[in-house]
């Protein structure tokens, strides 16, 4: 088959866990010898991976131009994936004029109006409700996926969100974990590290969130505990406003970008991940577990990660027991063994690399099979697609000013 991937940026899988996402739908693409075009309107960037070496060939593509047109035509991929809904609100209706043929995946990250309606909570001060879902992120969104042929989550929660909530039907959603090398992973031993850590991409909201409860609420009172102890703050595009945050004095260093994300985690006694919103799963704490680094986090860091297994270290979204966990565990070395067996217990059995690649292709070749059935069968996905309200208002608005031009 050839794909089309739609980028909303250019795969970074060492800045965010969205580009590790991407990277590993690549390969599994690449493995099935698949062809694969990998095309964004985005600026390219200093992070950003060489996609040749994957086998991937790329294009820039242009928004609202008509150019998109003949290139979508000329490349005439059987499948384009949309990586998040605005890529889907783009171009989704030119594919499906001038390809209609090609089955359309939206790979979703999170769910984008999830993570901001919880977002809003928070600054709003009061108890995330579905209502506050009902935006216009979560009206654009919704759309996006019912145009869909097929939605990729990473999250089983939202996977049943969608369903159960907004009536997505099974047969046009999948939940689509991260899809990890079980053979890869390693445990440094309680007594080779040192510190803690926090990583995570300062341009995405949760994480400049949590940097920001580390240094006002929680590292204060953990260093008061543990005065040898430091802080390590890694993450891609720090801000001016985040360096200005480094206090060597408090134990409370912002290092920036770390060129290897996991061996900086893997030097780290604990992982500190106090998030307060947010989606999807979270790929600091993947990591974490990856290479046998402890964790303390919030119910919404470590939600859909872990089903029924134990937490490889703590999850409580009570400031003082993530403070007192955070001491304990980082002096109680009998504990910590066990800890790093939770984690590593984990990703095998929920995010084994090949178990999710077989799921993924089967089911992408279900879906080119089925693709008109489904379409015609699912009316809530005909009924999005079809603009007449819309197009109604905007001609009736164009003719308005026409007229009032010709008056004048």
């Amino acid at each position: 088959m050839k794909i089309l991937i739609i980028g909303y940026v250019w795969p970074e899988p060492n800045s965010s866990a969205a580009g590790s996402r991407m990277m590993q739908l690549i390969d599994t693409f690449r493995e099935q010898s698949w062809d694969v075009e990998f095309a964004s309107p985005a600026q390219t960037t200093e992070h950003m991976v060489d996609l040749t070496q994957h086998g991937v060939t790329s294009a820039n593509i242009q928004l609202n131009c008509d150019s998109f047109n003949k290139y979508i035509t000329e490349l005439a991929p059987d499948i384009v994936v949309f990586d998040r809904f605005m890529m889907e609100e783009q171009f989704g209706w030119r594919v499906e004029e001038y390809m209609p043929s090609a089955l359309r995946i939206l790979n979703t990250e999170d769910l984008h109006s999830l993570r901001d309606a919880r977002h809003t909570a928070v600054k709003q001060n009061h108890e995330f409700t579905m209502t506050d879902m009902h935006s216009d992120v979560g009206v654009r969104e919704i759309a996006a996926i019912y145009r869909s042929d097929l939605t990729l989550m990473v999250s089983e929660h939202e996977t049943e969100l969608l369903k159960t909530a907004f009536n997505v039907p099974e047969t046009h959603v999948m939940h689509l974990p991260f899809m990890l090398d079980t053979a890869t992973l390693s445990a440094k031993p309680f007594a080779d590290r040192e510190h803690f850590a926090f990583i995570g991409n300062f341009r995405h909201a949760p994480n400049w969130d949590a940097v920001l409860q580390l240094k006002q609420v929680y590292w204060p009172k953990i260093r008061k505990q543990l005065p040898q102890a430091k802080l390590m703050i890694y993450g891609a595009y720090p801000p001016p406003k985040a360096t200005q945050l480094h206090n060597e004095k408090d134990g409370f260093l912002v290092k920036g970008w770390a060129e290897d994300a996991q061996k900086v985690i893997a030097s780290a006694k604990i992982l500190l991940s106090p998030i307060r919103f947010g989606a999807g799963i979270k790929g600091k704490l993947v990591e974490a577990m990856q290479v046998g680094t402890p964790s303390i986090t919030t119910s919404i860091g470590a939600e859909a990660m872990h089903g029924a297994l134990p937490w490889n270290g703590v999850v409580t979204d009570n400031i003082e027991e993530f403070v007192n966990a955070s001491v304990s565990l980082y002096q109680d070395e009998q504990s910590y063994g066990l800890m790093q067996e939770n984690g590593h217990t984990i990703i095998q059995q929920r995010y084994e690399k090949k178990a999710w690649q077989e799921k993924l292709i089967t089911r992408i070749n279900i879906q080119v099979q089925l693709k008109e059935r489904l379409q015609d069968s699912f009316f809530l996905g005909k009924l999005v697609r079809h603009h007449s309200m819309k197009s109604t208002q905007y001609m009736s608005q164009w003719i308005t000013l026409k007229n009032a031009k010709s008056d004048d």
